[in-house]
């Protein structure tokens, strides 16, 4: 194939362009898509459980969970007040995700950076991450905690 020094110029410079987008790109595809760790303690049989795992794998996340018959003494060691408490306890970056805390919260968490010790949503409101139920939704709130309290990081209505 005979081609001209003006169509080579442009074929070289059209190559050398492709090879500077994919090496930008590449890099920032991977630092976007790099999430910390779950690591989730649960019941070896709530299906919830299994379900909100699922919702944070589908964002992104990469989960471990470790299946416990009691789950007090996990909760106890992670700082989550009873009041706090939903049916799994997980660990993320140094922070504590208590129940069904949605997947944007949790991002949000871990961009914001804030000086608590978690994340929760108490109890297990319907329509949380893992709760879905036949599109019946109950107003709930996402509440960022640490030794002094608590406060909203979110509501649902």
């Amino acid at each position: 194939m005979n081609v001209s020094k003006p169509q080579r110029w442009w074929l070289a410079g059209g190559i050398a362009a492709l090879a500077i987008t994919a090496a930008i790109a590449l890099p920032l595809r991977q630092a976007s898509s790099a999430l910390p760790q779950v690591v989730v303690y649960k019941s070896p049989t709530c299906g919830c459980c299994g379900a909100w795992v699922e919702h944070m794998r589908d964002n992104g996340f990469d989960v471990v969970t470790r299946n416990v018959n009691d789950m007090t003494p996990i909760k106890t060691e992670h700082g989550v007040h009873p009041q706090l408490a939903s049916c799994h306890t997980a660990v993320v970056d140094g922070y504590v995700v208590e129940g069904h805390v949605p997947a944007a919260d949790v991002k949000a968490l871990l961009a914001q950076r804030p000086q608590v010790t978690g994340l929760s949503v108490p109890g297990m409101p319907l329509g949380s991450p893992g709760m879905e139920q036949d599109g019946i939704t109950q107003p709930y709130d996402v509440v960022a905690f640490d030794k002094q309290g608590a406060r909203v990081f979110n509501s649902y209505r």
